[in-house]
């Protein structure tokens, strides 16, 4: 006889098959769109706006933007498959078969973000092999890199989740990212360093989590950031704790899901 324990992880490991299955038979519209447009932002910013700008923290503009770039991939794709993927299960009314079984919230909510953290840190590393073929990217301190990676595709496929559970209409999926999210990560520093602004806006700056995912993950690489490093990683660790207990709390209350 099965124990509880078992019953659960079998019912996390169908969802993140699932899940795997599904953005893999159309990996031409999940994992390739990413890919080429990383690849334009290479080309355009790293070799035509890169020649100008030379060299930031003693490394080449190019190479100082890699890690901006992948952790853009990484939070799109983590962000977009969650909350694509359970709206449409809401909207298809399957979600009910879910909850009406066994499977605990908890199963739920990790299965889902499992799939989207698989996803995200697939399309992150695709883009950073594609990355090699522009610039020769160096590692600093590579469990840093894991730790950053790691956190970011989790609080960004729980937050997917956050907004495919408040979604009532397919319009609604693409209103975060298209509004908040994007902003956020073109703010985030990605393609600049924040002390090169303004002191006003270095203060503004500060408040985009997203600012903190790509210093992090760029101290990885090259061994410098805009923000504290350990700091940045207790911030994430926070996130991830007021998002997971968010969603099991409107999971369980059934907000966006029972009529």
């Amino acid at each position: 006889m099965r124990t509880a324990f078992q019953e659960q992880y079998i019912a996390f490991e169908t969802i993140v098959r699932r899940e795997i299955t599904r953005f893999m038979r159309i990996w031409t519209q999940t994992l390739l769109p990413p890919v080429i447009t990383q690849s334009l932002y290479f080309v355009i910013f790293g070799k035509f706006i890169g020649s100008q700008v030379g060299q930031v923290n003693g490394v080449s503009y190019m190479a100082f933007i890699v890690p901006g770039l992948v952790m853009m991939a990484v939070i799109n794709s983590a962000f977009m498959n969650v909350v694509s993927s359970f709206f449409s299960v809401k909207f298809q009314r399957s979600i009910e078969e879910i909850l009406v079984s066994p499977t605990s919230h908890m199963a739920i909510i990790a299965g889902y973000v499992a799939g989207g953290m698989i996803r995200g840190i697939l399309v992150g590393t695709i883009v950073f092999l594609v990355s090699m073929f522009f610039t020769h990217p160096v590692i600093h301190n590579f469990p840093v890199i894991i730790i950053f990676i790691i956190l970011t595709s989790l609080v960004f496929s729980l937050a997917g989740l956050t907004n495919a559970v408040f979604a009532k209409k397919f319009d609604d999926v693409s209103i975060f990212p298209t509004f908040v999210l994007t902003p956020l990560t073109y703010l985030g520093g990605v393609f600049y360093s924040v002390h090169s602004l303004p002191g006003f806006w270095q203060q503004v700056s500060l408040f985009n989590p997203i600012l903190y995912m790509v210093n992090g993950f760029r101290f990885g690489f090259y061994g410098f950031s805009d923000v504290n490093v350990w700091g940045s990683i207790a911030f994430l660790v926070a996130l991830v704790g007021v998002l997971f207990y968010a969603n099991l709390y409107l999971l369980k209350k059934g907000t966006g899901i029972r009529s």
